[in-house]
């Protein structure tokens, strides 16, 4: 594993935003904690709201806003994973 990896959710030759694959974990699961929970928290709010209109449009830009952090705790959690497995084996 690269020291730095990009983060896959943008796609570019250049990335321009890594994670440190070799940060301390707790300073990844912190990261990738943060991001999950705030798509969670949001998402969460709008489900309990009882009325939400909104044309499909708003709907499809919504949800882009909200994967991005989501894909980015996700790479994370792959860090840590990969980190994690040699020492389970």
């Amino acid at each position: 594993m690269t020291r730095y990896m990009p983060l896959t959710g943008h796609d570019c030759t250049i990335p321009a935003l890594t994670i440190d694959t070799q940060a301390p974990l707790d300073v990844l699961l912190d990261a990738a904690a943060y991001r999950i929970r705030a798509v969670t928290q949001l998402l969460e709010n709008i489900a309990f709201r009882e009325e939400l209109s909104s044309d499909a449009v708003v709907l499809h830009d919504f949800a882009q806003l909200l994967a991005i952090p989501l894909r980015d705790g996700c790479d994370l959690m792959d860090v840590i994973g990969r980190r994690l497995s040699p020492q389970a084996a």
